[in-house]
């Protein structure tokens, strides 16, 4: 099944008083790949500015502003239609023996390190190495997944955008962003290779044509088996169509949608909203 669907994601900074300037970067155009098309996209930067647009080292799309006028917010609007194609993906690919070569260890040595939000301690380390028990790679990947999901609650405002995964699995509970940290450590520490992708997430399968709901920005993971395989262990499931790729990297700090820089006011509040309506 195709779906196309229109993404419309308003983010920005309310400041505690007046912005002399500030200096941002926005990653919210979602990408063109093998699984989905952008169709359309533009962003409207509030107040106006003049921007600079490159691919990042992981090849996401990043729009570089900087704005020297006063001001006490910043909004970016990013509205986008994206058509996804769902592939059909076989994993299991891979043995062990295949996986761990010095070929595709030094290929992918940016998706085995940890980093602060995925380094797991020796409980997550262990529980990795249960799951993958009798398991080929991409099953062990899966196990993995699912046992982060079975064993946390999703819990808005449980975290905050700065939490490890370490410190959501101690908790067992979370956002998207916990789930997809602390699946990459387990990952990880079975020497697989793994990625964290930033995107949208349409919850209504069911969804009626033209209907507007209010969504989230969401996360997930990528495995290599040979193939990038997707899977949401949010919501312990394959990626599939009502998933939008947005961004990716070795977690959240690669991918973060809006961030910069300012030289004013003491304080910044965030706000965000996120309007998903499927087309066709």
């Amino acid at each position: 099944m195709t779906w196309r669907v229109r993404v419309r994601h308003r983010t920005g900074y309310s400041y505690g008083g007046e912005v002399e300037s500030s200096f941002n970067e926005a990653r919210v155009t979602p990408l063109t790949d093998a699984s989905q098309v952008t169709l359309d996209s533009r962003v409207e930067i509030s107040p106006s500015a003049s921007a600079y647009r490159y691919r990042d080292y992981w090849g996401t799309q990043v729009i570089s502003f900087d704005i020297h006028s006063p001001h006490t917010e910043l909004i970016v609007t990013a509205t986008s239609v994206v058509e996804t194609m769902l592939r059909s993906v076989t994993p299991g690919g891979l043995s062990w023996s295949d996986l761990h070569t010095d070929a595709v260890r030094d290929y992918h040595a940016e998706w085995l390190a940890f980093g602060a939000r995925t380094d797991p301690d020796g409980e997550l380390a262990e529980l990795a190495r249960q799951a993958s028990v009798g398991l080929a790679p991409s099953d062990a990947a899966r196990a993995c997944a699912d046992a982060v999901g079975s064993q946390m609650d999703y819990v808005r405002g449980a975290t905050g955008v700065h939490t490890s995964g370490l410190q959501a699995w101690q908790e067992r509970k979370g956002v998207c962003q916990d789930f997809a940290h602390v699946t990459l450590g387990m990952l990880r520490s079975l020497r697989i290779p793994a990625r964290y992708v930033s995107g949208y997430l349409h919850p209504n399968a069911d969804a009626e044509l033209g209907e507007t709901i209010t969504g989230e920005s969401h996360a997930w993971v990528e495995w290599w088996d040979g193939e990038w395989i997707g899977y949401d262990p949010t919501n312990s499931k394959p990626v599939g169509d009502q998933h939008v790729s947005v961004a990716r990297g070795r977690d959240y700090d690669d991918v973060t949608p809006l961030k910069g820089v300012y030289s004013g006011a003491p304080s910044s509040e965030l706000g965000v909203l996120v309007e998903v309506t499927r087309l066709a």
